[in-house]
């Protein structure tokens, strides 16, 4: 059986090797993200770090509960960021939005909440696909893994019952 603590490492490991191959194909294959992957990254970059701490602290029920919750609510952020953008990309072609400046043209500019509600709606950048494994893409990819970080996170709050428990 898994205890939260290997779970949490889990999380952690996989998160920096999302990152690590998303800076891969950023740098070493020339593929920018959209505003909407940049956000995904931040997530990654929120869950892993707690789920960290978590694995490291090892604490009691209630502060595992705690890592896993707030690793949860990174996930589910990952997961409306990821869910917006594979609907983007799912979009009939007519119906894709047009591309924008940019982000970090938006974050120079725009007030920060003006900036994150044009996230959400994403751009035309958000809605190509330019990278695909066993036939989905980065974003798809990104909602599954956000979803198994949930999942597991809820796992972790729900089954903490002692220090010494099991999932």
């Amino acid at each position: 059986m898994l205890q939260p603590r290997m779970l949490l490492a889990l999380i952690f490991a996989a998160c920096a090797a999302l990152l690590g191959y998303g800076y891969y194909l950023q740098y070493g294959q020339g593929l920018d993200p959209c505003p909407l992957c940049i956000f995904q990254r931040v997530c990654y970059l929120a869950a892993g770090p707690l789920a960290l701490a978590g694995a490291l602290h090892n604490p009691d029920r209630i502060g595992m509960r705690i890592y896993g919750g707030l690793t949860l609510l990174a996930a589910i952020a990952g997961l409306v960021f990821a869910g917006r953008q594979v609907w983007l990309q799912h979009l009939p072609k007519d119906q894709v939005p047009a591309c924008g400046p940019g982000l970090e043209y938006w974050m120079k500019t725009l007030p920060f909440t003006e900036t994150f509600r044009k996230v959400l709606r994403g751009t035309g950048e958000c809605a190509t696909v330019d990278w695909t494994f066993l036939g989905l893409s980065i974003a798809e990819w990104s909602l599954i893994w956000f979803a198994l970080f949930a999942i597991g996170c809820l796992a972790i709050i729900f089954r903490a019952r002692d220090k010494g428990y099991r999932l």
